[in-house]
């Protein structure tokens, strides 16, 4: 039996080396266009920066793959065969798979801006961008960064810390408007702003100017603004990848549909990760991944191709992030809009850099998120899935503290704040 994992990230990795625990006899074979080893992602900011080097971004040693049998194969595919079970590459090579996990990932999100395709425009999300962006700086002296999440907020930092001064362009009314409530969003927005960057909120990218010779010199805003600039970065998100999918019968929607167990509708085919899309049968499909929902469903997906019943459940959303100095945690249902039946309860504190918040339904506490700080996992996960009462959650702040620094005087000034606000 020969298994193909399609992608090398998270998902793609850990259903590899489950596979290998699951079934010691079958061949296993991981490809990857962009790296012949996995790596994490999420550090490319801080290879750029000099903080680490790339070696250090890789999660498991070089030798594991050899060590577990498992073949690494480096090379983009451009088509799946699901009659003959084959891949086909670029160069026009062929691989068979008897089972086949897809494992894509994502890719930026490119809304036919026009000049998109000129020398100094970028996005952020590959190894290969990284060494783009490595010589697009030689050219520039000013920099715009189109997109208000977290890849445009870390790119902006990297520009700004080689003295370029960055313009950053957010459709939204404040910055991660899609993902932070607007009081967080205020928060952030105010700290980009007093950090040097040139931040324009309810502002997009209408097109970017060419000089003539295949270069970028400026771009032109939604408000009919033109800037002048050398490097455009495109980070209005990203979707997930489905390039090598056309004309291969699998299923997609956004992603690639699959069930609970990741199958999809095409016999020996599954799908995790980034690019799968889980078919919940209720009103919302499941779609947005981060590290430990990526891992999670590549476990799953290795017990399906190895023929073991499994089903994928989220459990209680966490993410986590760190831009500008600036600690990010999320636990449970933090909506950016106020939902009816639900308490919003908020405090801040800007010039300490914290602020903290709790939602409530129903009496009990469904979500929480912190700026500026860290809440132990275990603690604030156990709270929304016990159903704690709010009181019962302020009490225990100092548990869930995870740095000693925002113990204990912060604490109680967020006991005493949200029980006024609170009543």
């Amino acid at each position: 039996m020969h298994a193909v994992i399609l992608g090398n990230g998270v998902s793609g990795a850990t259903a590899a080396l489950r596979l290998r625990e699951l079934r010691p006899e079958w061949r296993i074979t991981m490809v990857s266009g962009e790296t012949t080893y996995p790596y994490s992602r999420p550090a490319l900011m801080y290879v750029f920066m000099g903080h680490m080097r790339y070696r250090d971004t890789k999660p498991w040693p070089d030798s594991l793959w050899a060590d577990r049998r498992i073949e690494l194969l480096r090379g983009w595919v451009s088509e799946i065969d699901t009659k003959e079970r084959s891949l086909k590459f670029e160069d026009g090579n062929r691989l068979g798979y008897d089972r086949l996990l897809l494992a894509t990932g994502s890719r930026p999100n490119l809304f036919g801006w026009p000049g998109q395709e000129l020398k100094g425009v970028q996005g952020l999300y590959s190894l290969q961008d990284l060494a783009l962006l490595r010589e697009n700086v030689k050219r520039a002296r000013r920099a715009v960064v189109c997109g208000g999440g977290l890849i445009g907020i870390e790119l902006a930092e990297m520009l700004h810390g080689l003295g370029l001064p960055v313009t950053i362009l957010a459709r939204e009314e404040w910055y991660w408007g899609n993902i932070l409530p607007r009081e967080e969003g205020r928060f952030v927005s105010r700290m980009i702003v007093e950090e040097g960057f040139d931040l324009r909120l309810s502002t997009g990218l209408s097109e970017i100017l060419g000089d003539g010779e295949g270069r970028v010199r400026g771009v032109r805003t939604s408000e009919d603004e033109v800037l002048d600039c050398q490097l455009v970065g495109l980070t209005a998100g990203v979707s997930p990848n489905l390039a090598a999918l056309e004309g291969s019968g699998i299923p997609t929607r956004r992603g690639i549909l699959v069930d609970r167990s990741l199958r999809t509708e095409v016999e020996g085919v599954f799908a995790a990760g980034d690019c799968a899309e889980i078919e919940t049968g209720g009103d919302r499909n499941l779609l947005q991944q981060v590290w430990y929902t990526g891992k999670a469903q590549g476990r799953v997906a290795a017990a399906s191709l190895a023929g073991i019943e499994e089903r994928y459940e989220p459990g209680i959303w966490f993410n986590s992030a760190k831009f500008l100095g600036l600690e990010y945690q999320v636990y449970g249902e933090v909506p950016n809009r106020p939902g009816e039946g639900r308490r919003h309860l908020y405090w801040e504190d800007f010039e300490a850099r914290r602020a903290f918040r709790v939602v409530e339904e129903g009496g009990a506490v469904c979500g929480m998120d912190i700026l500026g700080g860290r809440l132990r996992h275990r603690v604030c996960e156990s709270w929304i899935r016990e159903g704690r009462r709010l009181e019962e959650v302020l009490e225990g702040l100092g548990e869930a503290c995870f740095d000693p620094e925002f113990f204990p005087r912060p604490v109680e000034r967020i006991r005493k704040e949200i029980r006024e606000v609170a009543g």
